[in-house]
């Protein structure tokens, strides 16, 4: 039987749409197990806050590493580890057979702005940013487990972290979407 973990913070949508149709009757045959984990539950603070600002400034608010981090360990689940992004690969026929084989699939379900990247550089794996993948995003703490937030993210150098935004936005598209990448230099062209 195939065990599918979902961290998310919004357990009610995600438990609605696995009780129905497809999901559900194939739960009710016993072919998959769902374990649907509110991300808040692994926070430490009176207010479960799970989010931050963005190191570098900018709009929109960031998902800490820490609860992402303690919920897969509580879990104590091993690969494949899904972090829902879309800056992510694109999910392929392929990815889905190879999922449906195996015995356990958790899914990290990001939400606002977007995921603290060391979740990403951690565990195993929003939206697009003029054209193509947006760039990496970090917010506190600056370091964690080892894992640090880009010095120039925290230079306080506007002009710098602009760059830096740009040149790892054009990075992850050319590497994880070439048919935006190529769509984007279509479009310059």
């Amino acid at each position: 039987m195939l065990r599918i973990n979902v961290v998310t913070l919004f357990p009610e949508v995600f438990e609605a749409a696995l009780a129905v149709s497809i999901p559900g009757r194939a739960a009710e045959q016993q072919l998959v197990r769902y374990r649907v984990v509110q991300l808040r539950s692994y926070t430490h603070d009176r207010h479960k806050t799970v989010d931050d600002y963005p190191y570098g400034g900018g709009a929109g608010m960031v998902l800490k590493p820490e609860p992402f981090f303690e919920a897969v360990e509580d879990l104590r689940v091993g690969p494949p580890i899904v972090l829902l992004s879309a800056r992510g690969r694109r999910f392929t026929h392929r990815d889905a057979v190879r999922f449906a084989v195996g015995t356990e699939l958790t899914l990290l379900c990001g939400h606002y702005k977007d995921v603290d990247q060391r979740v990403a550089d951690g565990l195993g794996a929003d939206s697009h940013y003029d054209g193509l993948l947006s760039p990496p995003s970090y917010t506190r703490p600056p370091s964690y487990r080892g894992m640090d937030v880009p010095a120039v993210l925290l230079s306080g150098n506007h002009e710098q972290i602009a760059g830096w935004r740009a040149a790892e936005a054009e990075r992850l598209t050319r590497e994880r979407r070439p048919d935006l990448w190529e769509q984007a230099r279509r479009a310059d062209a």
